[in-house]
């Protein structure tokens, strides 16, 4: 090991001397010894730029730096930033204003890239900014605030924000993040960035083998490392062995076999991680392999190697038939039917926060885990099985969240902290490396979509038939629920008589599936909006015309039978979209570009559905001082959660919307929230909160009513103030004398969403997009240059968050689309770095154009639907389609890449027309 060196630094004016080894990277310095946690950790290999610094006035990825370049160096972190009067920089502000930071984790180094710009380049081009952002990488905003954020500081003209149909005092008005302002200044914390006086670190031993029986585990040297206080495997467990988000068969610690090259065989906990890492190099396995299975047909032939022996249904984890109608007779009254194969890519959710979390146990026995999970009481349930204690005896409490799409609803190190801080009485702190965590936690599915469509020769849809195989991975994790929302949206919002749907989820070798924001829906919306364009050119129809003619509406049914009553605005969005396509004519030829404009449209339910209970519980109080509080135990993952909340008891209960505090997440103090998925938080914790807000209201007038001498119903609760007719009152005094009444004003409500039959939903959110996409034919390489998304999202509560939900799925689709493809081969990772997941960078930002459409829901807050997922859905689709109107080849098998498109072309001549 390499002697330390001291070294002298001046870090946000501040001299400091640090003892370490010449390799130590600056990051880690400004992390782990100065304690200065707003330099993030995204992936140590200077690929996301969320270390960056200010050294010596330029920036720097700090995680690149070793100190031995770094001596004597004046460094800038995001802490020391603000203005000398403590008040925001003004590139801070720009963040808040325009929405730049969403989860937050990547904004401390993008503020500083755009600081270090701005200071040299005061009036900077797209260009510049787009150069000055090229190490910094985000995966929520789409980039697109970020840039408007520059330009604001810059003092350029930014386009006007989205409008709204019809705001109130406080929802539907563009206000900032109630977190935002911890983003931005680098004081909000993560589960990374925690740290506790004599906590130790946990470290993971992962399979080398993607299928194999285990043999023999000999922790022996490991136990014997200096500085490694446990060594932990299956037989050290003391409650139960598996866990899982829904069906419970994924090991916490493998004990007979392992399937997949993510997992866990022992947990070392050390005093530091470079202990623990080393000892795990001392831990010796003894395999017996076994034969592979890589992918979902493979695992359906008969014979097929078992992952899960014992499984009466063998390697088919779920099994999905739907039946509309009578396909067969549809499909013999079609004028013209086609059948296409589709192929959708393994997807990386890429959220730049990798997985962390820290255990601490009490004087008594009971631990709190701190982490960052989309479903913390279900956290809490899995954690308490395995160490075999009661609930109550954990607490879950979740850190501020650096991305997630649910890629966080599987618990990662939440069971083995915590296992570690029971085994060892201490606390104990465990953070992935970007490796593990793209080695271990689940994906996009990968499908195998075979479709055949009929329709008469206007285009009416009259049959539908759909197989679809999904690959699962080793654990089920959420992939029957996934997979069955890929088969009741097969059909895309289009109406289809008679429709049959067969979808298969299968146990693989490969690293598992699981929630991935579209959740199914963009894996089966891909290729109905492809089939759809074939279609229409059979039919000698426009793409516009043949989705005019079948659009779900008013009247109308989904392919699961549900009639449609109310809040379907698709029309609407199509037309938007269209009538803007229509004022931007291009020029489909110039030398070796091509371009076009492609369509798609989507839809997405609000809510869990299939009669399952969907519920979420919220409690708000109010203080004397005018504070309102709102407690709900629903998990923030970047998507704006606390703003809506925030707006809706602002709204109801008439206090300053700056003076209303949202705690979320934590399994002592907020009600149950359920999970942070199907794009359900607006609806029902949203819900929880107005009625909640409501009730507090009713309590709140029988004081205020003696007060004013007014009756009950007739007082009005805004601006701070209760009034009457006559008069009025601080909103604050009526709540001093409620309590010196003993009328404590805190109302805790559940919100229970309506009941619903099987594959049907209480609400969904509709979208179109149209993309003009350039191409080049003598590269292959495909740039989107305009995106134009109408989205019909009930009422926009958040728009400012609205407007930041839309931009970042666009780009999460724009990545599907062209370049992103997680691969495995033979069951081993190949995509073992973030650089290699090929994420969307700034200068692929499109230009966007919204239209808010708002047909309101009756039971959703205030008509408000879910949005989180819904523009995620038909980004890939229009791009796809735009190439084939390009350039006349069509991409069946995700992605497009520049080579494949490049070989393509090379084969296929193109034709003009």
């Amino acid at each position: 090991m390499d002697p330390e060196i001291t070294y002298t630094l001046i870090v946000n004016g501040r001299p400091c001397e640090v003892a370490v080894t010449p390799k130590t990277t600056l990051m880690q310095v400004l992390r782990e010894h100065l304690h200065l946690t707003g330099t993030k950790d995204g992936c140590s290999t200077g690929h996301c730029g969320s270390c960056m610094v200010l050294k010596d006035g330029e920036p720097v990825r700090s995680c690149l730096v070793p100190m031995q370049r770094a001596d004597n160096a004046t460094i800038t972190t995001i802490e020391g930033v603000r203005q000398p009067d403590g008040s925001l920089h003004p590139v801070q502000q720009a963040y808040l204003d325009q929405g730049a930071t969403q989860c937050g984790f990547c904004t401390p180094g993008f503020i500083i890239s755009s600081i270090a710009l701005l200071e040299k380049n005061p009036a900077p081009t797209l260009a510049q900014i787009n150069a000055a952002h090229r190490w910094n990488i985000c995966r929520c905003t789409g980039y697109n605030a970020i840039i408007r954020a520059v330009q604001q500081v810059a003092g350029q003209p930014l386009p006007p924000p989205p409008p709204v149909k019809a705001p109130l005092q406080v929802v539907s008005q563009y206000v900032p993040r109630p977190d935002g302002e911890t983003k931005v200044d680098g004081t909000g914390r993560y589960a990374a960035d925690l740290f506790v006086e004599g906590m130790l670190h946990a470290k993971t031993l992962r399979s080398s083998e993607p299928h194999a029986r285990i043999v023999q585990i000999d922790a022996t040297a490991a136990r014997n490392l200096p500085g490694v206080v446990a060594v932990l495997t299956a037989d050290d467990i003391p409650g139960r062995k598996d866990c899982g988000v829904h069906e419970i068969d994924w090991p916490v610690l493998c004990y007979d076999k392992v399937r997949y090259v993510g997992d866990a065989l022992a947990l070392v906990i050390a005093a530091s991680e470079a202990v623990a890492e080393a000892a795990l190099g001392l831990i010796n396995v003894t395999y017996e392999p076994l034969p592979l299975v890589t992918g979902p047909k493979e695992a359906a032939l008969p014979g097929a190697p078992l992952i899960h022996e014992g499984r009466a249904q063998g390697n088919v984890l779920a099994h999905y038939n739907l039946e509309l109608g009578d396909v067969e007779a549809g499909f013999v009254a079609a004028d013209l039917i086609v059948e296409r194969e589709y192929r959708t890519q393994t997807v990386e959710h890429a959220f730049i926060e990798p997985e962390a979390g820290l255990a601490v146990p009490d004087a008594n026995g009971r631990i709190t885990v701190y982490c960052g999970g989309q479903i913390p009481f279900n956290d809490r349930k899995q954690i308490a099985a395995t160490l075999k204690l009661p609930e109550e005896r954990i607490r879950v409490v979740n850190c501020l969240i650096g991305g997630a799409f649910g890629g966080k609803e599987d618990v990662s190190v939440q069971i083995l902290a915590a296992l570690g801080a029971q085994a060892t009485g201490r606390p104990v702190k465990m953070v992935f490396s970007r490796e593990e965590s793209l080695r271990v936690h689940p994906k996009r599915h990968a499908t195998i979509i075979r479709m055949k469509t009929g329709a008469k020769r206007d285009g009416t849809l009259v049959a539908h038939e759909v197989e679809i195989y999904g690959d699962g991975g080793a654990y089920a994790s959420l992939s029957g629920h996934v997979m069955l929302r890929a088969t009741t949206h097969a059909a895309g919002p289009y109406e289809v008589a008679n429709a049959r749907v067969n979808t298969y989820a299968m146990y693989t070798n490969n690293v598992p599936s699981g929630a991935f924001r579209g959740f199914g829906v963009t894996q089966s919306g891909f290729a109905m909006e492809c089939q759809l364009d074939v279609l229409a050119e059979e039919l000698g129809l426009a793409p516009l015309d043949i989705r005019r003619k079948n659009i779900l509406a008013y009247g109308k049914q989904t392919l699961a039978g549900q009639v449609l009553t109310e809040s379907c605005g698709l029309g609407e969005c199509l037309e938007r979209v269209a009538a803007e396509v229509a004022q931007r004519p291009v020029v489909a030829v110039e030398g070796d570009k091509r371009w076009a404009w492609g369509l798609a449209c989507a839809y997405k339910n609000t809510g869990y559905g299939s009669g399952a209970y969907d519920a979420a519980g919220a409690e708000v109080e109010l203080f004397a001082d005018g504070r309102a509080i709102v407690r709900a135990g629903a998990a923030e993952i970047g998507q704006g959660l606390p703003t809506v909340l925030a707006q809706i008891a602002a709204e109801e209960l008439g206090v300053p919307y700056a003076q209303v505090e949202v705690l979320l997440a934590d399994t002592d103090l907020t009600p149950d929230g359920q999970a942070t998925t199907a794009s359900r938080q607006t609806y029902v914790t949203g819900n929880a909160v107005r009625h909640a807000c409501q009730e507090l209201r009713i309590l709140l007038r029988g004081t205020a009513a003696e007060m004013l001498d007014a009756a009950p119903d007739s007082l009005i609760f805004a601006e701070g103030c209760v009034r009457s007719s006559t008069n009025s009152a601080p909103l604050s005094e009526v709540v001093r004398v409620a309590r010196h009444e003993g009328r404590t004003p805190k109302i805790a409500y559940q919100y229970v969403a309506p009941k619903v039959a099987q594959y049907q939903h209480v609400a969904f959110g509709f979208a179109a997009q149209a993309v003009l996409v350039e191409v080049d034919v003598k590269t292959g390489e495909t740039r989107v240059l305009d995106v134009i998304a109408a989205s019909d999202v009930g009422r926009a509560i958040n728009p400012l968050g609205l407007q930041g939900q839309i931009e970042g799925s666009i780009s999460m689709g724009l990545g599907m689309a062209l370049q992103e493809n997680f691969i495995m081969e033979e069951g081993q990772v190949k995509t073992d770095t973030l650089h290699k997941c090929k994420l969307p960078q700034i200068n692929q930002t499109p230009n966007v154009t919204l239209f808010f459409v708002e047909d309101e829901t009756q039971e959703g807050p205030y008509g408000a639907k879910g949005v989180g997922e819904l523009n995620s859905i038909p980004t890939a689709p229009a791009i796809i389609n735009a190439i084939y109107n390009a350039t006349g080849i069509r991409c069946y098998s995700l992605p497009a890449h520049k080579t494949w498109l490049k070989a393509a072309l090379a084969t296929t001549p193109w034709k003009e027309g």
